[in-house]
């Protein structure tokens, strides 16, 4: 199994690139935009044919494997994690960074067998950056080994976060309660780049000592879930338990004790689950 699971993964970073190619030339073109659950949650016929691109790809060189995509789930697919060999992809994860050419926007592809991520892939296209992981194999940024930050001290450490695309009141102010609280710790900084999947990155290179996030998707963190924790980091849920990354909530960082720290701050709530039941077709 070894083997075949190299190939794949040889596959999606080939993938990847190819469809970082497709993201740069949109960028030169016009941009039709559409939304999804809200005015603020964009979609655009680039990441639909990215995402496209990629699943077809990966079904004429692995049939049998099954698929959790952003656009898929999008336009009712459901959204459920098997044992089963599943490709999770986020086409173009900061699509609201694409649609006005703010330059952090990536293409994620994690790979999971047993409901454990296996690889992950996440090409950060207009950066020309390709991050990669492997179960046990350690952590890159093209082919250079990644560590975490060694920052022990929580007032000496920037923070990732973002605010998302949930605009209903109370959320919001959660989102911005958590914010004061970590800011007035008080860290070095705060920072976001558009992205959950490059922010994660940047935890794993170093450059950031954590991330957190509620209201991400599985597809935004499933590859870069595997690209911290093979740098060294830790991930776990923002309560403090677990990371479950169906629960839309996740916390990446660099020491057991910052993480354990910024959860004494976060304010947390509970979106959906991405793998709620979907409501009846009426």
């Amino acid at each position: 199994m070894a083997d075949l699971w190299q190939n794949a993964m040889d596959h999606a970073v080939a993938a990847a690139r190819r469809a970082g190619e497709v993201v740069r030339g949109a960028l030169q073109d016009d941009r039709k935009v559409m939304t999804k659950s809200c005015s603020v949650d964009l979609v655009t016929q680039t990441d639909q044919k990215v995402e496209q691109l990629i699943i077809q790809s990966v079904k004429d060189k692995f049939p049998t494997h099954k698929f959790i995509g952003e656009e898929s789930v999008a336009a009712g697919e459901p959204c459920v994690l098997t044992d089963s060999p599943t490709w999770i992809i986020d086409p173009i994860d900061g699509t609201t960074n694409f649609v006005h050419a703010f330059p952090f926007v990536a293409v994620s592809i994690g790979f999971s067998v047993n409901k454990q991520v296996e690889f992950g892939v996440v090409y950060s296209c207009l950066e020309d950056k390709m991050y990669t992981a492997r179960r046990g194999r350690g952590a890159f940024r093209d082919g250079e080994p990644l560590q975490v930050s060694d920052q022990e001290d929580i007032k000496q450490s920037i923070i990732a976060t973002e605010f998302g695309s949930n605009r209903d009141p109370e959320a919001v102010d959660k989102i911005f309660s958590s914010l004061r609280n970590v800011l007035c710790i008080p860290v070095h900084g705060v920072r976001g780049a558009g992205t959950a999947a490059i922010n994660m990155c940047l935890v794993a290179s170093g450059c950031v000592e954590a991330y957190y996030e509620m209201g991400i998707h599985v597809w935004d963190v499933a590859a870069s879930s595997l690209i911290v924790s093979e740098a060294g980091g830790v991930l776990m849920d923002v309560e403090g338990g677990d990371v479950d990354l169906m629960s839309r909530r996740i916390l990446a960082a660099n020491k057991r004790t910052i993480a354990e720290r910024l959860v004494k701050e976060i304010d947390h709530f509970s979106p959906p689950r991405d793998d709620a039941p979907l409501p009846p077709k009426q």
